[in-house]
């Protein structure tokens, strides 16, 4: 898996600027940076988690964006300040990248340009899955959705825990609980090695 993972970001970046990344592990509850920050560093998840989050209105925060592997911070690569804060939420391996180095690669090399433009479009579409899973009502049409869509082979990584996915979903944390047992008990859904394993298609509540 990890090796995959630097794999994928070894086709991505010219040569010249892989000798430029640092690897690091980092533990659950590191901030790689907060919002305002002038963004100098741009991050792979290699393994692990990690969350872009904002505070919320009534005091807690909002999860924009939570990412097990693949870049976060990419949007930054233009921007004068980081828009949100990033959180590690399950200790993981993180590939730090200089972003002025990113931006000079992309100017004098138009086939890394084009990868990294094929990157942002798989983002993208992600993003829109995102969308129509939030437009969803009931949390287990939700819940179900992100298993289908995201999950490897009907298997989803846990992560941090169902009370960080119920962010992620856009409802409390009891009513994920409830639906997850409600499903356990229909047979419907296992809990395996901090995964979930969605075991047949979306059912009717």
């Amino acid at each position: 898996m990890f090796a995959d993972a630097l794999e994928e970001l070894h086709q991505l970046l010219p040569k010249s600027l892989i000798s430029s990344c640092e690897e690091v592990e980092l533990t659950k509850g590191t901030c790689l940076f907060k919002a305002g920050d002038k963004p100098e560093r741009m991050f792979f998840v290699v393994s692990g988690e990690v969350v872009l989050e904002r505070p919320g209105l009534q005091g807690s925060s909002v999860i924009l964006q939570r990412t097990r592997r693949g870049f976060v911070s990419e949007a930054s690569l233009k921007s004068a300040k980081y828009h949100c804060h990033g959180q590690v939420v399950a200790n993981a391996k993180i590939v730090q990248i200089p972003i002025r180095k990113v931006r000079d690669a992309m100017d004098c090399d138009p086939a890394f340009a084009g990868r990294w433009i094929g990157m942002l479009n798989k983002e993208v579409k992600r993003l829109r899955l995102q969308c129509e899973r939030l437009s969803l009502t009931k949390v287990q049409d939700r819940f179900v959705h992100l298993l289908e869509t995201e999950g490897v082979d009907g298997h989803y990584p846990i992560g941090a825990g169902l009370k960080s996915l119920a962010a992620e979903l856009g409802v409390t944390h009891e009513a994920l609980y409830r639906c997850v047992y409600a499903m356990e008990r229909q047979g419907r859904l296992l809990r395996a090695d901090n995964s979930l394993l969605l075991v047949s298609g979306l059912m009717d509540t």
